[in-house]
């Protein structure tokens, strides 16, 4: 390891403030989840079903195009700049959300914050990859989703302080929504701090720059040693074909394409971020007051973050089919069981302590099984030569069905009620574990060379495979044309 202490010190700082991005993209999704009931009030913004989903998924929506923009932006202008222009979004897009004076200006104050929440997703696990050791690259990467899960977490407990202790001031929701502020400004001022990534340094400007950004993270021999393997490596990526959308044609390349779009929508219609999203509105419904809704709903945030660290330990471990079938076998049963239990159990008082029961094991399943192996999958089916292009395509479609199901979550409870709308996710859950076994690779313990050979093999064996039903009903015509012959 081509480290010092001075250079592992520097390291370790670059990347935390480099996270902030993720800890901001989960505050920013997650603290609706307390500020709705204040912002439903007639004197607030006395929101609808229609327009609660719309303000919630307006981030997400915003998100998706962030997301799409932001890699190309990234490569461009710098990864360090880009998070710099994404900060400013951060703490404007925070500002606007909280003085928002009514829906419309609420909703676009949130479509902007989505850009940079869309853009950190992508932008910021490059750079950490990119100023990583290869020795460490895993388990620095995976800070940011630890940080994403994070930031709901905090939203959570902000939003169970706030909302108990000022329960009166209906509009403590602004404050709820103003406290993203103060990360933006973290990252805002410390992205400055902040080296930029030597990689594109090296492709951009001049090879000097790229030394001099690796002198910060690395040890005077290392930095000399990586600038080399970073030169090896960039010559062979100028040297391998770039993607089209001509690529497409191949069947073995659209069949990926495709599951790359089933993995990331049946995650969102799994239903982790009815949970995220709407967890306190969904234990005021089974029967908690409002108070102690926002209290318990700090769980489901606790073990969201403690099931992210033992999903990235599992990972490397289980095979990713058993690991993801496993989640979502008990997503399906806890999401079942909350469903019998509305139906069953409607003015019981357990109720809503079994409710949230079932809630904290359901994003435990998911979060420690689903969410980390869905991620990891996308990023490994994808031949280098589409990987950039495949996942944009699969990531674009995973934030649109977050998008959808933030919409219809609250049209649904008020069109169908609780047990109803729990009883189509359970749906969901079962279509997800039928699409998922039936489509989702093993890739455990094989090279990306090995994934990109076994798809290509299982695509020529079809192939062939059709190509001898053809020549067999052919002869089987021509048969039955000479007996037709033979008995004329």
């Amino acid at each position: 390891m081509n480290l010092d202490q001075r250079s592992k010190r520097n390291l370790a700082v670059f990347a935390l403030i480099s996270t902030f991005g993720g800890l901001l993209f989960g505050y920013n999704t997650g603290v609706m989840n307390g500020a709705l009931d204040f912002m439903r009030l007639p004197r607030e913004l006395g929101l609808t079903p229609v327009t609660e989903g719309l303000v919630t998924g307006a981030v997400t929506f915003g998100a998706a195009f962030g997301a799409l923009i932001g890699g190309k932006l990234s490569d461009s202008f710098g990864r360090k700049r880009v998070i710099f222009y994404l900060a400013i979004i951060f703490v404007l897009g925070s500002v606007f959300c909280a003085v928002a004076p009514n829906i419309p200006l609420m909703i676009a104050a949130r479509l902007f914050l989505g850009l940079a929440v869309g853009g950190a997703s992508v932008i910021v696990p490059t750079f950490l990859a990119e100023i990583s050791p290869a020795e460490m690259r895993g388990r620095i990467v995976t800070q940011n989703e630890l940080m994403i899960v994070s930031g709901q977490f905090i939203a959570f407990l902000i939003n169970a302080v706030l909302g108990t202790v000022f329960v009166d001031s209906t509009h403590i929701w602004r404050y709820m929504l103003a406290v993203a502020i103060v990360p933006a400004l973290v990252l805002f001022f410390g992205i400055m701090r902040v080296p930029e990534s030597p990689r594109w340094l090296y492709l951009n400007k001049t090879k000097e720059r790229a030394l001099d950004s690796l002198g910060k993270i690395r040890s005077k021999e290392g930095a000399k040693e990586e600038l080399n393997v970073i030169d090896i490596s960039l010559k062979r990526e100028k040297e391998a074909p770039k993607a089209t959308f001509s690529d497409l044609k191949k069947p073995w390349i659209r069949r990926l394409i495709f599951i790359g779009i089933g993995l990331g929508v049946t995650q969102q219609l799994i239903g982790i971020n009815i949970m995220m999203y709407y967890g306190t509105t969904i234990l005021q419904r089974s029967g908690f007051a409002s108070s102690a809704a926002l209290i318990a709903n700090v769980a489901n945030g606790l073990v969201s973050v403690l099931a992210v660290i033992i999903g990235i330990s599992l990972m490397h471990r289980v095979d990713r089919r058993k690991l993801i079938l496993t989640g979502i076998t008990c997503t399906t049963l806890c999401m079942a069981l909350i469903t019998i239990a509305l139906f069953a159990f409607p003015n019981a008082a357990f109720l809503p302590y079994m409710v949230i029961t079932l809630t904290v094991l359901f994003i435990g399943f998911f979060q420690g099984c689903i969410g980390p192996i869905t991620w990891l999958l996308l990023s490994e089916i994808f031949p280098q030569k589409v990987r950039g292009l495949g996942m944009g395509i699969s990531t674009f479609f995973l934030w649109m069905a977050n998008f959808a199901v933030a919409l219809i979550f609250p049209i649904l409870l008020a069109g169908v009620g609780l047990p109803n709308t729990f009883l189509i996710f359970t749906v969901f859950n079962i279509l997800s574990y039928l699409f998922t076994f039936k489509y989702a690779p093993e890739t455990r313990g094989k090279t990306l060379e090995e994934i990109e050979l076994d798809f290509k093999f299982e695509d020529q064996f079809e192939s062939n495979m059709k190509a001898e039903e053809g020549i067999l009903e052919k002869e089987m015509e021509e048969e039955i044309r000479e007996e037709a012959r033979t008995e004329k």
